[in-house]
């Protein structure tokens, strides 16, 4: 147990964002002030949280240089204000060269401290694709997958950043060093959300021994995409400590060093692995 308690009061933000930027904007420093009015000094944003629309060219033409653009500036201004973390859900990011460049971009979840510094940056990994019948997503036909474990030291021990569709792949999470505290932006769709959202979420916290923080999409977007929402933050022993079903708004919990000392005292999993976990990216 460690001797000294350590806790944090964390938000997730849900939304259900249009494809007007301004209002996406609006909405996100509007409800990033009610969680940090409400307490929280770490915000999380969701998936796509900036613009959701009918063509996905349009995401690609808002594509920003890293640590340059318009979305950018109002995070960390947004940061600034509150005096939060905030995780800014994801931004579409501009390659800097490459043959995808100008055709695809990142798609960027982006950790600011409270000054309004970007402390860390992670493209996400793995690229949603799901077809069934009439609802058919390939997200790499304009995004380009990263290649970097996304870990950051956060205001609470070490956090790994991961977008969505990640959630389905375990090795992301057990890459070292062991996480603390996960988060999950999320754009879950509703078919895949009702049948696997809080399974996966909370077999991520339990075989990490960490929280994890998932702040969705939800309701039907302008492209007809319908989405899952139910943001939801998670203990280390998988017990889900506050939630926000289906429509915007946050869930708010306060996480605490001698509840995750406790459980990975009483279950030492992490120290028991035996089995190397192979990964094709590395930490940075």
């Amino acid at each position: 147990m460690s001797e000294m308690e350590k806790t944090l009061t964390a938000a997730v933000v849900q939304m259900s964002s249009t494809d007007d930027v301004a209002y996406n904007l609006e909405q996100a420093h509007h409800w990033v002030t009610e969680a940090a009015r409400a307490g929280a000094t770490l915000v999380c944003l969701p998936e796509y949280f900036c613009w959701i629309g009918n063509d996905e060219a349009q995401r690609v033409a808002l594509a920003e240089p890293f640590g340059d653009g318009p979305i950018q500036h109002a995070l960390a201004q947004l940061a600034r204000e509150t005096g939060v973390w905030l995780i800014g859900g994801t931004v579409p990011i501009r390659p800097e060269s490459g043959p995808k460049a100008g055709t695809h971009a990142y798609n960027t979840s982006l950790l600011f401290d409270p000054t309004g510094e970007c402390r860390s940056r992670y493209d996400k990994i793995h690229l949603f694709s799901f077809s069934q019948g009439a609802e058919q997503h390939a997200e790499g036909d304009t995004m380009v997958g990263g290649d970097s474990v996304g870990t950051a030291q956060g205001p609470f021990g070490n956090l790994r950043l991961s977008v969505c569709y990640d959630l389905r792949f375990p090795e992301l999470y057990r890459a070292g060093p062991a996480a603390d505290v996960i988060a999950v932006p999320a754009a879950f769709t509703h078919t895949t959300g009702l049948a696997h959202w809080e399974l996966l979420l909370r077999t991520r916290a339990v075989e990490n021994q960490a929280y994890v923080l998932a702040s969705g999409q939800c309701g039907t977007h302008p492209n007809g995409w319908r989405t899952f929402g139910h943001s939801m933050i998670i203990g280390p022993w998988g017990e889900v400590l506050a939630r926000h079903d289906d429509e915007p708004g946050f869930a708010i919990a306060t996480l605490g060093s001698s509840v995750l000392d406790a459980v990975r005292e009483r279950l030492p999993v992490l120290t028991h692995k035996r089995i190397a976990t192979p990964s094709d990216v590395s930490p940075h």
